[in-house]
């Protein structure tokens, strides 16, 4: 076992249990932003919907593995950026791609499809990176992980708040939408608390091993921005708003889901938590400035 997977890291089993709460409340959020007749774009564009998801389940996948057989990095970072690409889109993309003017539906359909499924791709996808993942001698760590149990509580996470909030904006639509700007700040200031809070707790291990995990993640969330992109200009032919939204969709991963799978299956692994909390911050700057970038050609946007 290396020095990385011995970190100690400042979280305790409440605020475990308060991070799931928050996560809840962030899923119960998009619910409310959801209508049925979101679902209609999958038969409009199927084949951008069909590259946006092939983007996101294999090519990202594909993309960590080679990493991690280049890069050779310790097996906890490892495990962590493979967990990270199991992971499905996050809710940010969707206000990172509106404000580039690209494709913002596809951007929605996307985020609403990874994140229904995530309760058994996140779980498949894991497993097989996992044991495709190289290491050294006396390097592996024994998760003990029930991956039936790992559906069950992503399930928990994603499929009961989805459920009431969709039932909430059918029986109660009026209240329901006086009340989902007050949800939607509610559970976003919540979550950046805790990011914030999780920070101020682990200093020293950021100062320590920054430069480390910067570099990993730095270089992961590009190449997944870069082949969302390409993938979907050169091999599917789409037009550029519907490439930038890809691309957007397939390097913002849901990071506070990876954070929670870590504390509550992975008793909080050093190398791992600090992958899924540097991508957590640092997929919100990429994705930012991906977003201005575009902004700025919306000319380019617009004539596609």
């Amino acid at each position: 076992m290396t020095q990385l997977d011995k970190i100690d890291i400042n979280f305790d089993h409440n605020q475990v249990f308060l991070l799931n709460i928050c996560l809840g409340i962030l899923m119960f959020g998009v619910a409310l932003d959801l209508k049925l007749s979101d679902f209609t774009y999958v038969f409009k564009k199927p084949k951008s919907v069909f590259a946006g998801l092939f983007s996101q389940w294999i090519l990202l996948p594909v993309l960590t593995i080679l990493l991690v057989y280049i890069i050779k990095p310790e097996y906890s970072l490892a495990m962590g950026m493979i967990l990270i690409a199991a992971c499905p889109g996050g809710n940010v993309s969707n206000y990172a791609v509106h404000i580039s003017g690209a494709n913002t539906p596809l951007s929605v359909v996307l985020t609403m499809i990874s994140t229904i499924l995530c309760a058994f791709t996140t779980p498949l996808i894991f497993a097989g990176l996992r044991y495709l993942t190289p290491m050294a001698d006396g390097e592996f760590i024994d998760f003990n992980i029930s991956f039936g149990s790992m559906i069950l509580t992503i399930g928990q996470l994603i499929f009961i708040p989805l459920a009431v909030g969709f039932a909430m904006m059918y029986y109660f639509p009026v209240f329901t939408n006086k009340i989902k700007g007050f949800v939607r700040k509610l559970s976003m200031g919540i979550f950046i608390g805790f990011v914030l809070a999780a920070v101020a707790g682990n200093l020293e291990n950021l100062r320590n091993y920054l430069g480390i995990v910067f570099f990993i993640v730095l270089l992961h969330n590009g190449l997944a921005l870069a082949i969302g992109f390409y993938w979907s200009r050169i091999f599917m032919k789409l037009p550029d708003k519907d490439a930038v939204a890809i691309s957007i969709e397939t390097g913002i991963q849901n990071s506070g889901l990876a954070l929670i799978l870590i504390f509550n299956f992975f008793d909080g692994q050093g190398g791992m938590a600090l992958i899924a909390a540097w991508w957590s911050i640092w997929h919100l700057l990429s994705s930012l400035a991906m977003a201005l970038y575009w902004k700025r050609k919306n000319v380019s946007l617009i004539s596609s």
